[in-house]
């Protein structure tokens, strides 16, 4: 079945009262987005902000690093109780010695790519990584409206996978909804990653099962 991350980056009012809610529903992370306000022009958490979250669940997280230079993030973030660190394909810095340097922390690694890059730019990372983050917005602010081309990039991506029998899971992020997350799930993603729609009424769980049962 689908995985779920939820994002934390839309919630309104007490954040540690949601996040506590939400640690009672199924599902499987916490999807969280750390903005330095250059790669993108937004911030966001501080990692004193996210570990104290942290303390309040026993869920992975899901960190997605928007930022310029994610050396100063990863040993932080590995000393919390994480799935995954997501570095961005377009930084223009050595991606291979980023990868390594997460794994060498005992922590899975995703590389993902903004709307506009080719998705045949990470084919060459695809043997080294263990999950793609295709941004289905333009990345950078939470509540955007999903784009349709993300499904044949998908469906792409999930044939070269197959094809070469890499390991690699397909994350999407961004305007996922229950008709969204169909199209993704057919296409072939094995996590979504939602914030708006899992938030947009006090049914938390209602609303992830929605996502998971398409």
């Amino acid at each position: 079945m689908t995985k779920i991350a939820v994002s934390i980056l839309t919630i309104q009012g007490r954040l540690i009262d949601i996040i506590k809610k939400l640690e009672q529903t199924d599902a499987d992370y916490f999807h969280i987005d750390i903005m330095d306000g250059k790669f993108v022009p937004n911030r966001s958490f501080t990692f004193g902000e996210i570990k104290k979250l942290s303390k309040y669940t026993t869920k992975k997280l899901d960190v997605h690093l928007m930022v310029d230079n994610p050396i100063k993030y990863i040993e932080d973030y590995a000393t919390l109780d994480v799935e995954y660190i997501t570095i961005h394909y377009e930084i223009n810095k050595d991606l291979t010695s980023i990868i390594n340097k997460i794994k060498d922390c005992g922590i899975r690694c995703g590389l993902s790519i903004k709307p506009k890059t080719s998705i045949h730019k990470i084919v060459p990372y695809l043997a080294k990584i263990d999950l793609i983050l295709l941004m289905s917005v333009n990345p950078g602010r939470g509540g955007q409206e999903f784009l349709s081309s993300t499904v044949d990039r998908i469906k792409a991506l999930k044939e070269i996978i197959t094809k070469h029998g890499y390991n690699t899971v397909i994350e999407v992020d961004g305007g996922i909804n229950d008709e969204t997350a169909k199209l993704c799930i057919e296409a072939g993603a094995d996590i979504l990653v939602s914030g708006s729609y899992v938030l947009s009424d006090n049914d938390y769980q209602t609303k992830i099962n929605q996502l998971k049962n398409n």
